[in-house]
């Protein structure tokens, strides 16, 4: 279901508020945003790169696992580049990802979990799989959306996926999901974070979701998701947000209403967000969260407003393409982003892992506002 402009949705009491913004911001183009894709797509072919080389990343028959902070943004953004830059067809770090993705999806039976309970304790293996079916399904319906046509190999990721869906319990509809007190994607909260995913995932290959076989699964994980998102972090309902404009249904409009609310209340005055405010963290090495605007808390939201009808003239979005118009680092391509789990060198490797997902959902907000 579209929703309305902020003005309708967050009501009277705004609406003086969003008018002063607005004269404020009158002189804001409302044309495409401009930013740099060539370099964002260099950015994020390197990062891609570097993983697929990483010995961290690596995983049994010469695959590497999908990381929630490089692999996966960079599976659903990159293809939105392809025809700003004049692609023609995946490079070949997209190449080589999807290439592991499919290997691992053909051989679902036969590859080891990501992190077998022999080597990481139980209930590892379990989290495994039901956050790799996920992932795999994700990232192929974002190559196929791009293609107009859902795979074979797509299929069968959702053929891996959906017997582990819990039928029973508190977790019914949802799947068991890797949990290493990492946020905000493993974590305690982190299963309707992979419960959204799997939304997103069945809402975006061409054509699946009326696939008839799939509608009671499919009832299940809406029930989940309908469930609980009331008491959600943020950051979990704008992932939910996002995964709605692809289902109709899967909210209903008076909890797409409440996130949207909610989301116009967490925009700091820049016109950005921070993912601080996503949730309620705190470092483990006990130093300050960044409270600054940051490019994946901003590209989140950007996008999961722009993606379910809010239009590119409001506000409040655009001031946060607006936002993230002006703050691509003019020398790397990225968009910034810190851990909210530990202080780390923003130049290092691991320290580039927010900014990864930072620049991915930038460029994700920023295409769906062209």
């Amino acid at each position: 279901m579209k929703l309305a402009t902020f003005a309708a949705v967050v009501g009277l009491a705004c609406t003086c508020a969003i008018a002063a913004a607005s004269a404020a911001h009158n002189d804001d183009p409302v044309s495409a945003p401009a930013f740099d894709a060539k370099a964002a797509a260099r950015y994020l072919d390197g990062r891609m790169d570097w993983w697929l080389h990483w010995p961290n990343a690596a995983r049994d028959h010469e695959t590497s696992c999908v990381s929630c902070h490089t692999a996966l943004p960079y599976a659903l953004a990159r293809p939105a580049l392809h025809s700003m830059i004049g692609d023609h067809g995946p490079s070949a770090p997209e190449q080589a990802m999807l290439a592991h993705v499919v290997k691992r999806v053909r051989m679902w039976r036969e590859v080891e979990p990501f992190y077998p309970d022999q080597t990481r304790g139980l209930p590892k293996s379990s989290e495994s799989r039901g956050t790799e079916a996920v992932l795999n399904a994700v990232v192929l319906s974002a190559r196929d959306a791009a293609a107009g046509s859902t795979s074979d190999d797509t299929r069968q990721a959702f053929a891996n996926m959906w017997p582990l869906q819990f039928t029973a319990g508190e977790l019914k509809g949802a799947w068991a999901w890797l949990n290493f007190h990492n946020a905000p994607w493993e974590s305690n909260e982190s299963g309707y974070f992979g419960a959204a995913l799997a939304a997103l995932a069945v809402g975006t290959a061409p054509g699946y979701a009326q696939t008839p076989e799939i509608k009671d699964r499919l009832g299940l994980l809406r029930d989940y998701l309908q469930k609980t998102v009331a008491t959600e972090p943020l950051f979990n309902r704008l992932m939910v947000l996002w995964a709605s404009s692809k289902i109709p249904g899967l909210l209903t409009a008076e909890q797409q209403h409440a996130i949207v609310v909610a989301a116009a209340s967490a925009q700091r005055d820049d016109g950005g967000w921070s993912t601080a405010s996503l949730g309620s963290w705190k470092r483990n090495d006990g130093t300050a969260l960044d409270t600054a605007s940051d490019g994946h808390a901003t590209g989140l939201a950007a996008l999961a407003l722009a993606q379910t009808g809010t239009p590119r003239s409001d506000p409040h979005l655009s001031k946060a393409i607006g936002w993230l118009a002006r703050h691509q680092d003019p020398g790397s391509g990225r968009w910034l982003a810190s851990s909210v789990n530990k202080q780390r060198d923003p130049e290092s490797d691991v320290g580039k892992f927010m900014s990864d997902a930072a620049t991915a959902y930038a460029v994700l907000a920023l295409s769906a506002a062209r």
